[in-house]
């Protein structure tokens, strides 16, 4: 099982594609202008500008062509929803968002920015800017969503420490998505209030100083997840994952799901946090009132080189080598 599970994760096209930016983050990073005002940036779900008490928050996506051709309308609610959820990772609150969108079809181009009025109203976040092409030779979808958060709330994707308990956050009120197989779709049938109120978790964890390290779920899946997240750590720390530990919503198992499935999912209103032991009891008593079931599923380790491992509880595995 372990060695089936380490081949899923190493041929996970979503984390094979993380992998092969990362010479053009590291160009970029090395390359462009810097500035005092920045606080955080390349690596973290939310970059953070200093703004008087606050952060002001920034983050950037893109969506695929192909989903945007396939389910034009899915594009465009996706298209705040990664944003958001970028936002509210490290405990922010969205204010704003702007989109930039081009297409070739009337009709399509219309079920696009339906889609996207839809996110725009269930998350509450309004769209102030943007740039519209209609008369393209092809279809692109991107967005950015502004955040803010007081700066002693600010959780980092990188702040992970050696001895911090790694722990899955999952909506289990979902249901498997329209347009992928692969996509735990917690979001389109509930109301904006349930949506925002789940979302709120974070912001209470975040006020309370009870995260040490925060990433949401998306494409990449559980363990794309955990790799970025211990890939940028500002301690260059590894991971260590019980298989045993990741637990399948109930209606993915009445569906078939294996593990081998489910870690590739891309899972909304979900989360990889880390944190001292001390505070998990703490973390668990918010995310439970606010409907999420939370696992502590492993541990960062401080090994050299950087690398992913999981175990049985008996036999453990490297995965991969950053």
């Amino acid at each position: 099982m372990l060695e089936k599970i380490a081949d899923a994760i190493r041929n996970n096209y979503n984390i094979i594609e993380k992998k092969d930016i990362d010479p053009i983050v590291q160009y970029i990073d090395k390359n462009s202008f810097k500035s005092n005002i920045i606080f955080s940036d390349i690596g973290e779900d939310s970059a953070s500008i200093k703004n008087k008490e606050k952060f002001i928050l920034i983050t950037t996506d893109r969506i695929k062509t192909d989903f945007i051709e396939n389910f034009p309308y899915g594009a465009g609610f996706s298209s705040i929803i990664v944003g958001v959820d970028d936002i509210y990772c490290c405990g922010g609150i969205p204010i704003a968002a702007s989109i930039i969108i081009s297409y070739k079809d009337e009709i399509i181009g219309y079920k696009i920015i339906d889609g996207i009025c839809e996110g725009s109203k269930k998350f509450q976040v309004p769209i102030v800017r943007g740039h519209t092409n209609p008369k393209s030779k092809c279809y692109e979808l991107s967005s950015t969503i502004i955040g803010e958060i007081s700066r002693e709330n600010y959780i980092s994707a990188k702040d992970a420490k050696p001895g911090d308990d790694i722990i899955l956050i999952v909506d289990y009120e979902g249901k498997i998505g329209k347009a992928n197989k692969l996509y735990w779709d917690t979001v389109t049938f509930k109301d904006s209030e349930e949506v925002i109120r789940r979302r709120k978790s974070m912001n209470i964890a975040a006020e309370k100083h009870l995260i040490n390290a925060s990433k949401d779920i998306s494409n990449g899946g559980i363990f794309g997840t955990i790799l970025q997240l211990i890939r940028f750590s500002k301690l260059q720390v590894s991971a260590n994952i019980n298989i045993n530990k990741i637990k399948i919503p109930p209606k993915l198992l009445e569906k078939g799901y294996d593990l081998e499935t489910y870690i590739k999912m891309y899972l909304t209103t979900s989360y990889i946090l880390t944190t001292s032991p001390e505070k998990i009891q703490q973390l668990f008593d918010i995310f439970e009132k606010f409907g999420l079931k939370a696992e502590v599923i492993g541990k960062i380790i401080k090994e050299q080189p950087q690398l992913l491992k999981i175990n049985n509880g008996k036999e453990s595995q490297i995965v991969i080598k950053l």
